[in-house]
């Protein structure tokens, strides 16, 4: 056993002892596995602040370090529990060294962490509106403990995790302690464990790229004990398909509503102009779903999305509450919605139309900056130019930016595993189709480009019995995303129409995934898509950000 070091010396060293001393003597495993749930997510360098400098954040090499120069029945809890959390493969190796060497007793249930399970029985909780979905699951530890946690997914903010509970009951009786709680609007039921896991993962990756993160009593805190959880529950599970709705379904949905009694008094080129924007709010954001308003989601709407993101004059923009007024009692009428909650959210409309008004009426940032600004604050224009930058490739890169056009380029086989070629090349086929059908020849250059480099990077990618075409759209719709020709308010090109030059329907964001992490783009916010690479940007997208280089705000 090694000697004993005094890493844990210092006063906060000393109440973290403190707190692992009383997790430890605790009969209900959630106070240790909380705990040191935070201690993980702390050290966590995904989930660091983005505006702080790395070397002023916790690190986690030191904290293991400290926690195995420190034997001790408290230290080889935290180590335990850790070791079973963490994902990176060399501190797990030293860390299950260093256990191999411990001799102090420990709880059954934690002497024998490796084997809980997770419960099949997996419950969710869903309110008419559909501004949230709950999810209950649970684990169970040798010895009959278990834990429970209540996962609140967020819709409105693009379907992330914005609250994790746990307590120390069964997921079937804390199921049947919250029955008698639910109105008549809210839907309790079970639900299948493969797919709950499924959506809850892919939650919690999405809200990792969010900034700010939602924060609640026991989250991010809670996210490495509850990403655990979910790796006990079975896999193979199905996300729901995010429904994309074409220039015609969006089209037939104004004329039914300006034909209807609700739309009819309405019937200008304003209020369309006005609904056109509400409908892409509806279908680019939140669920997806252009019937479904709730107070949650005309706030939203009222108090930031439309002051920031729609650039027009104040006139136009002072008519939006009676749109939306009509909107919302004509969806909610389609979808039998119960008249106490349209009230409710017609309510909110009113609430907040005097100071929706204020600020249209008032000088402000508009589109893109003023979401910048808001975040950024006084550091705005040098943050700005830092993130314009990491888009591009590093500051050289961004002073020496020209528009010249992507060239007429052949893809280059140099280097591209022979096994994988056929496979490749069907990507390939498919990507230069659409460039042919759709885009132009820098779109094709681009996504040929970005093709040799994911191929090169990881060729199991190609490898895998995954759709090649589906794969194809996902490239696509990488190097589309990246330069701004899909999914803005400014680009005529949905997203839907690109997927279905490829037979595709459905979100291809997770076939895109493992092709960013491949080539080294790391998480980012909705809505983002930079892949620090000049050479895969078209001349229009170059062009832009040499107007947001040049432009000071």
């Amino acid at each position: 056993m090694p000697e004993p070091r005094e890493h844990l010396g210092g006063v906060e060293d000393q109440e973290l002892f403190q707190q692992l001393r009383s997790a430890l003597r605790s009969p209900e495993p959630i106070d240790l596995l909380g705990l040191v749930s935070g201690l993980a997510e702390a050290t966590d360098p995904r989930s660091g602040d983005l505006f702080r400098p790395r070397d002023e954040q916790p690190q986690r090499g030191p904290l293991i370090e400290s926690l195995i120069g420190t034997p001790c029945a408290e230290t080889t809890a935290a180590l335990t529990v850790l070791h079973e959390f963490l994902d990176d493969t060399e501190l797990v190796e030293a860390i299950g060294a260093e256990l191999g060497q411990r001799q102090q007793p420990m709880p059954r249930w934690l002497a024998r962490l490796s084997d809980a399970y997770g419960s099949p029985n997996t419950w969710f909780v869903f309110h008419t509106l559909g501004d949230e979905t709950s999810y209950l699951i649970d684990v169970e530890f040798v010895g009959g403990r278990s834990v429970s946690a209540f996962v609140t997914v967020e819709h409105n903010l693009g379907s992330v995790v914005s609250e994790a509970r746990f307590a120390p009951v069964p997921g079937d009786e804390l199921a049947e302690l919250l029955r008698p709680h639910l109105d008549q609007d809210t839907t309790l039921g079970p639900t299948d464990a493969a797919d709950a896991r499924a959506v809850l993962e892919d939650a919690v990756d999405h809200g990792r790229r969010l900034y700010p993160q939602p924060e609640g009593e026991m989250w991010p805190v809670g996210r490495p004990l509850l990403v655990w959880m979910l790796s006990l529950l079975p896999d193979g599970g199905q996300l729901p398909e995010r429904v994309e709705w074409t220039h015609a379904e969006k089209d037939a949905l104004t004329e039914d509503f300006f034909a209807s009694r609700f739309g009819r008094p309405l019937d200008n080129p304003d209020h369309r102009g006005l609904l056109e924007s509400v409908i892409w709010f509806g279908t680019d954001y939140g669920r997806g779903d252009p019937l479904r308003w709730s107070p949650a989601s005309v706030s939203i709407l009222m108090e930031d999305w439309f002051p920031r993101k729609v650039v027009a004059d104040a006139a136009y923009l002072a008519e939006l509450p009676e749109l939306l007024r009509a909107f919302t009692r004509y969806c909610h009428d389609l979808t039998k919605v119960r008249p106490a909650l349209t009230q409710l959210t017609l309510d909110v409309v009113d609430e907040l139309e005097p100071a929706y008004q204020q600020v249209i009426h008032a000088d402000r940032l508009q589109g893109p900056e003023a979401l910048l600004a808001n975040v950024l604050g006084e550091d705005f224009n040098a943050r700005r130019r830092r993130w314009l930058a990491e888009a591009v490739g590093g500051a050289e890169a961004l002073r020496n930016l020209d528009v010249e056009p992507l060239p007429d380029e052949d893809f280059d086989w140099q280097d591209i595993a022979d096994d994988i070629r056929p496979v490749v090349g069907q990507f390939l086929e498919a990507c230069d189709r659409c460039a042919d059908e759709l885009l132009d020849v820098e779109h094709r250059t681009a996504m040929r480009r970005f093709l040799r480099r994911v191929a090169i990077a990881d060729p199991t990618i190609f490898r895998r019995k995954a759709s090649p075409i589906r794969g194809a759209a996902a490239v696509a719709w990488v190097i589309c995303r990246a330069n701004d020709t899909v999914g803005t308010y400014y680009t005529s090109l949905p997203v839907a129409e690109l997927l279905d030059a490829f037979g595709v329907q459905g979100s291809v964001s997770q076939r895109a995934e493992p092709m960013l992490r491949a080539i080294g783009v790391a998480r980012q916010p909705p809505g983002t898509m930079d892949l620090g690479a000049v050479d895969l940007l078209t001349s229009a997208r170059r062009g832009a950000i040499i107007q947001w280089r040049d432009q000071e705000w």
